[in-house]
């Protein structure tokens, strides 16, 4: 209050102040940091800051990388063109680095060569040959013979069996083999089979048939595997005879391995021997052994058509150590369509049943017309056809 008792009331009374702002300690921070950022961004944009390169961090961890490769530009110049750094010891490929002229860094990627030392590629077709050049023999599976060439073992043991199969899914699914004989006795039998039948289906060349060499080569263009049938002698020779060539028990030794080479040197590129008729020659154990031990030891598979219950191949096949496969039913005993089907149907039952089955038929039209619409059938129903040697075991493995 003024000491001036007579001045107006109030008028000695200073200006008012209004109450004192403090600032918040968030206020303070958000200041700082939006001068922070002000100030570097200029900074940047005047003064660029240097980018860090890309160094091989795995190298580091490990001891094993170039320590030189952390600051390229420290190595080389900006165009020098020079590789700042390469690839892992370990690594699968080949990477280089190399600073251009704008200073940036261009990665090169590329595969190593291999030494033996890395890792192992696996070739999933173990079997058949490309089928460009199906029909030509691999010269290495053959020998000159007087009897013509001949199938052998190759030197790094591949086997004909091996090459000339019919390549398979590998799955061990319901799988069917179906052997069409007969090849090579008929002109317009022999054709038919070979251009109507799915290429799936095994044709059995006659070893006494006319103009094998061309149609195998046909047969095998078209993607079939085929095996060779030998004539061998039957209860009632001669009275049924089947041919020319016929492999006799009263034959010795060296007479028979010579008719039994001489049926093999007519044709090339097939997997294995099947029977024609034998059931007394296969009986025999004195007859049949050689030539078990001949066929077993050329790399080639055995078919028994399953036409006799005597048979003593599969015995030799255990005891040789060779690929042998049987018959699980004759197909066209009576050659009528229907039949035929019928057939089918049961031979699909039994490999239902097994999980695989072998059939057995000849080149007749209403066969060849039966096994075409049961096979396309049969694929929409998860059935596998195979070729015959995907069904052989192989006693010797």
């Amino acid at each position: 209050m003024s000491a001036d008792l007579h001045a107006p009331l109030g008028q000695d009374r200073q200006p008012a102040k209004g109450p004192r702002r403090r600032l918040s300690f968030a206020t303070v921070l958000g200041s700082l940091a939006l001068v922070s950022v002000v100030g570097l961004s200029t900074y940047s944009a005047v003064m660029p800051l240097p980018l860090r390169q890309f160094s091989e961090t795995a190298n580091h961890r490990d001891g094993t990388g170039d320590q030189s490769a952390e600051s390229p530009t420290a190595a080389a110049p900006a165009g020098s063109g020079e590789i700042l750094a390469t690839s892992r010891p370990l690594g699968g490929a080949t990477i280089e680095r190399t600073l251009t002229d704008d200073g940036s860094v261009v990665t090169k990627f590329s595969p190593k060569p291999r030494d033996g030392s890395g890792p192992v590629l696996i070739n999933s077709q173990t079997v058949g040959q490309d089928s460009r050049v199906a029909a030509l023999p691999n010269n290495d599976l053959l020998e000159d013979t007087p009897e013509g060439r001949l199938p052998i073992v190759g030197p790094d043991g591949l086997r004909p069996v091996e090459q000339y199969a019919r390549p398979w899914s590998g799955a061990r699914a319901t799988r069917v083999a179906i052997v069409v004989g007969g090849i090579g006795l008929s002109q317009t039998g022999s054709q038919r089979a070979i251009r109507e039948l799915p290429e799936q289906i095994t044709l059995a060349f006659a070893a006494t048939g006319n103009s094998l060499s061309r149609w195998m080569q046909e047969a095998r263009r078209k993607g079939h595997e085929i095996v060779l049938q030998v004539p061998f002698e039957p209860f009632d020779y001669p009275a049924n005879n089947p041919g020319r060539g016929t492999l006799l028990t009263t034959d010795q030794p060296a007479e028979a391995l010579k008719k039994l080479r001489e049926a093999m040197g007519r044709i090339t590129n097939y997997t294995g021997i099947m029977n024609y008729m034998g059931a007394k020659y296969m009986s025999d154990a004195a007859a049949f052994e050689p030539v078990m031990r001949d066929i077993g030891g050329r790399g080639l598979l055995f078919l028994d058509d399953g036409s006799t219950a005597r048979s003593l191949a599969d015995s030799f096949a255990k005891a040789i150590g060779m690929p042998y496969a049987q018959g699980n039913l004759l197909l066209d005993g009576q050659p009528e369509k229907a039949a035929v089907l019928a057939k089918l149907d049961e031979l699909e039952r039994i490999a239902r049943r097994n999980g695989e089955a072998i059939g057995i038929a000849s080149a007749f039209d209403e066969t060849i017309a039966a096994i075409r619409q049961w096979a396309e059938e049969a694929t929409g129903r998860g059935i596998e056809i195979v070729g015959v040697s995907a069904l052989a075991a192989d006693t010797g493995q």
